[in-house]
């Protein structure tokens, strides 16, 4: 079961009581408020789909102050099919971690045809909304709390690269990026354990990490258990990767490798594994990968191949990779990196 990263809503008769053009008086639904923040600090994100005015509409969201809740809101007169295709190339997810709600049938299913990995939902069930098991994650993590503050400041940062005028390394060398890589510690887990839930296209293998399964593997000395946080002056990204190395005599072998895509605009996905593969040169120990082809997770596998992994064994998808450490890529110059080993 994919968890769902953003809730789509309708407004008319969905979000509020009326019809905006029609000029009826709009009541928000009783309860939607709470259910929008409370989806909110879930960490899941939620925006718009509505044939609207789109000025006058957003007057009626920030008087409701739920405004600041919805990036990138599709207010058009569009197809709302095409609304939520908008919505998951700004946000850069997968069309299967949807949800749509609606009150229309006709709206629900032009967006169903169009896209049959979305979980479409009738306004009338809004009160079952905060117990569906794809909204509710075990736990809540710091990163998933602010994760609608951290696609803002990422909004931030992509408004202020379309002003800049220049070579695109010197915007992203203006941006003071900090690159941590350290071993996971006990509060990282949490976030780890999520990033192999959520992380579909940077995934090396697509195998989900329970907590405990974690716990484990961080306190095996056979194991190296890596986190990464990316900063800058716009604020944190988060922890976006981790890397799991299992420890064999002279092999090393990433079991693992992951980076949440939000990054890969910003030139850092291949930060971390340079460092593994500096780590193993500096440590004499050979170095294979494994990587397991999903549906998903072709970009993975380019940035395996050009970091020059060669295949040593395939059976089906699963595939095991050497780097043989005689070309190593340094560091980006606009990324100053920090290890905590």
């Amino acid at each position: 079961m994919k968890m769902v990263k953003c809730v789509v809503w309708d407004l008319d008769d969905t979000l509020w009581h009326g019809t905006l053009s029609a000029g009826d008086e709009l009541v928000p639904r009783d309860g939607v408020v709470d259910l929008v923040k409370t989806l909110d600090a879930r960490g899941v994100l939620q925006s718009v789909a509505s044939k609207n005015n789109h000025d006058d509409a957003m007057r009626v969201l920030e008087g409701l102050g739920l405004a600041e809740y919805f990036l990138y809101p599709q207010i058009n007169w569009n197809s709302k099919s095409s609304s939520v295709a908008a919505i998951r190339e700004k946000l850069n997810i997968g069309i299967d971690t949807i949800m749509f709600v609606d009150d229309q049938p006709f709206e629900r299913d032009e967006v169903a045809f169009a896209h049959p990995e979305v979980e479409t939902v009738d306004s009338a069930q809004l009160h079952t909304v905060l117990s569906m098991p794809r909204l509710n994650p075990k736990v809540v993590t710091e990163d998933a709390s602010r994760r609608r503050l951290m696609y803002l400041e990422d909004q931030a940062r992509h408004e202020a690269e379309l002003d800049h005028r220049g070579p695109a390394d010197e915007f992203l060398g203006g941006l003071g990026m900090i690159f941590a890589i350290s071993r996971a510690k006990d509060d990282d887990l949490l976030r780890l354990e999520e990033l192999t839930e959520r992380t579909n296209q940077l995934n090396s293998t697509g195998i989900q990490y329970s907590y405990e399964q974690l716990d484990e593997l961080m306190r095996d000395p056979d194991h190296d258990l890596w986190v990464c946080e990316l900063t800058d002056r716009y604020g944190s990204y988060g922890k976006i990767g981790m890397a799991l190395v299992e420890k064999r005599d002279d092999r090393w072998t990433i079991n693992l490798l992951l980076m949440s895509c939000r990054t890969v605009s910003k030139g850092v996905g291949t930060v971390l594994l340079s460092f593994l593969l500096q780590r193993a040169a500096d440590h004499g120990k050979r170095l294979f990968a494994r990587f397991r082809r999903t549906d998903r997770n072709r970009q993975m596998l380019v940035t395996y191949q050009l970091a020059n992994f060669r295949v040593v064994s395939q059976e089906g998808n699963d595939h095991l990779y050497e780097n043989d450490l005689a070309l190593r890529q340094g560091y980006p110059e606009y990324i100053k990196v920090e290890i905590d080993a």
